[in-house]
Protein backbone atom coordinates (compact mmCIF):
# COMPACT_ATOMS: atom_id res chain seq x y z
CA UNK A 1 0.00 0.00 0.00
CA UNK A 2 1.27 3.43 -0.87
CA UNK A 3 2.43 5.63 1.97
CA UNK A 4 3.02 9.35 1.62
CA UNK A 5 5.54 11.29 3.65
CA UNK A 6 5.75 15.07 3.68
CA UNK A 7 8.88 16.99 4.53
CA UNK A 8 10.32 20.47 4.22
CA UNK A 9 8.25 22.35 6.75
CA UNK A 10 9.77 24.79 9.18
CA UNK A 11 9.68 28.23 10.75
CA UNK A 12 10.26 31.15 8.42
CA UNK A 13 9.76 34.90 8.29
CA UNK A 14 6.95 36.46 6.29
CA UNK A 15 7.97 36.91 2.67
CA UNK A 16 10.15 33.80 2.69
CA UNK A 17 9.86 30.66 0.60
CA UNK A 18 9.62 26.99 1.42
CA UNK A 19 9.47 23.88 -0.69
CA UNK A 20 7.53 20.96 0.67
CA UNK A 21 8.04 17.45 -0.61
CA UNK A 22 5.63 14.55 -0.72
CA UNK A 23 7.36 11.23 -1.26
CA UNK A 24 5.54 8.00 -2.01
CA UNK A 25 6.77 4.63 -0.86
CA UNK A 26 5.37 1.17 -1.24
CA UNK A 27 3.95 1.98 -4.63
CA UNK A 28 3.59 4.72 -7.16
CA UNK A 29 1.20 7.59 -7.50
CA UNK A 30 2.06 8.49 -11.06
CA UNK A 31 -1.46 7.64 -12.16
CA UNK A 32 -3.07 9.67 -9.41
CA UNK A 33 -3.72 13.30 -8.79
CA UNK A 34 -1.87 14.61 -5.77
CA UNK A 35 -3.44 17.30 -3.70
CA UNK A 36 -2.09 19.54 -0.99
CA UNK A 37 -4.27 20.55 1.92
CA UNK A 38 -3.61 22.49 5.07
CA UNK A 39 -5.09 22.94 8.50
CA UNK A 40 -4.31 26.05 10.46
CA UNK A 41 -4.72 26.42 14.23
CA UNK A 42 -8.41 26.41 15.07
CA UNK A 43 -9.37 26.10 11.43
CA UNK A 44 -10.82 23.39 9.25
CA UNK A 45 -8.72 21.60 6.70
CA UNK A 46 -8.71 23.39 3.36
CA UNK A 47 -7.64 22.65 -0.16
CA UNK A 48 -4.43 24.33 -1.33
CA UNK A 49 -3.72 22.92 -4.78
CA UNK A 50 -3.34 19.79 -6.87
CA UNK A 51 -1.40 18.36 -9.75
CA UNK A 52 -2.72 15.86 -12.25
CA UNK A 53 -1.41 12.32 -12.50
CA UNK A 54 1.09 12.98 -15.24
CA UNK A 55 1.34 16.73 -14.86
CA UNK A 56 1.71 19.51 -15.68
CA UNK A 57 -1.91 20.40 -15.06
CA UNK A 58 -2.30 22.18 -11.75
CA UNK A 59 -5.08 23.96 -9.93
CA UNK A 60 -4.99 26.17 -6.86
CA UNK A 61 -7.28 27.68 -4.32
CA UNK A 62 -7.99 31.37 -4.77
CA UNK A 63 -6.02 32.40 -1.70
CA UNK A 64 -2.81 31.11 -3.31
CA UNK A 65 -2.95 34.06 -5.71
CA UNK A 66 0.02 32.92 -7.77
CA UNK A 67 2.37 32.45 -4.82
CA UNK A 68 2.56 28.65 -4.90
CA UNK A 69 3.41 26.10 -7.55
CA UNK A 70 3.26 22.31 -7.69
CA UNK A 71 5.47 19.98 -9.65
CA UNK A 72 6.08 16.28 -9.69
CA UNK A 73 8.96 13.98 -10.47
CA UNK A 74 7.39 10.62 -11.21
CA UNK A 75 10.80 8.97 -11.49
CA UNK A 76 11.38 9.89 -7.85
CA UNK A 77 7.78 9.33 -6.81
CA UNK A 78 7.80 12.83 -5.36
CA UNK A 79 5.55 15.86 -5.61
CA UNK A 80 6.68 19.32 -4.58
CA UNK A 81 4.80 22.33 -3.28
CA UNK A 82 6.84 25.49 -3.78
CA UNK A 83 5.54 28.29 -1.60
CA UNK A 84 6.74 31.85 -2.12
CA UNK A 85 5.87 35.12 -0.42
CA UNK A 86 4.64 33.29 2.65
CA UNK A 87 2.33 35.12 4.99
CA UNK A 88 1.51 34.48 8.66
CA UNK A 89 -1.91 33.30 7.47
CA UNK A 90 -0.16 30.40 5.72
CA UNK A 91 0.79 28.92 9.09
CA UNK A 92 -0.66 25.41 9.15
CA UNK A 93 0.06 21.73 8.97
CA UNK A 94 0.36 20.85 5.30
CA UNK A 95 -0.74 17.47 4.02
CA UNK A 96 -0.41 15.73 0.70
CA UNK A 97 -2.83 13.11 -0.49
CA UNK A 98 -3.59 11.10 -3.59
CA UNK A 99 -6.81 10.69 -5.49
CA UNK A 100 -7.89 8.85 -8.63
CA UNK A 101 -9.65 12.02 -9.74
CA UNK A 102 -8.68 15.67 -9.90
CA UNK A 103 -10.81 17.27 -7.23
CA UNK A 104 -10.69 19.81 -4.47
CA UNK A 105 -12.80 17.58 -2.22
CA UNK A 106 -10.78 16.00 0.57
CA UNK A 107 -13.17 13.06 0.79
CA UNK A 108 -11.99 11.85 -2.61
CA UNK A 109 -8.40 11.53 -1.43
CA UNK A 110 -7.80 8.04 -0.08
CA UNK A 111 -4.17 8.10 1.02
CA UNK A 112 -2.77 10.86 3.21
CA UNK A 113 0.58 11.78 4.61
CA UNK A 114 1.17 12.64 8.25
CA UNK A 115 1.64 16.34 7.60
CA UNK A 116 4.44 18.83 8.01
CA UNK A 117 4.25 22.02 10.06
CA UNK A 118 4.79 25.38 8.42
CA UNK A 119 5.03 28.41 10.68
CA UNK A 120 5.34 31.88 9.23
CA UNK A 121 6.39 34.65 11.58
CA UNK A 122 5.24 38.21 11.07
Amino acid sequence: QVQLVESGGGVVQAGSSLRLSCAASGGTFRNYAVGWFRQGPGKEREFVGLISGWGPSTYFADFVDGRFSISRDNAKNTVYLQMNKLEPEDTAVYYCAQSPVQTTQATSYHVWGQGTQVTVLA
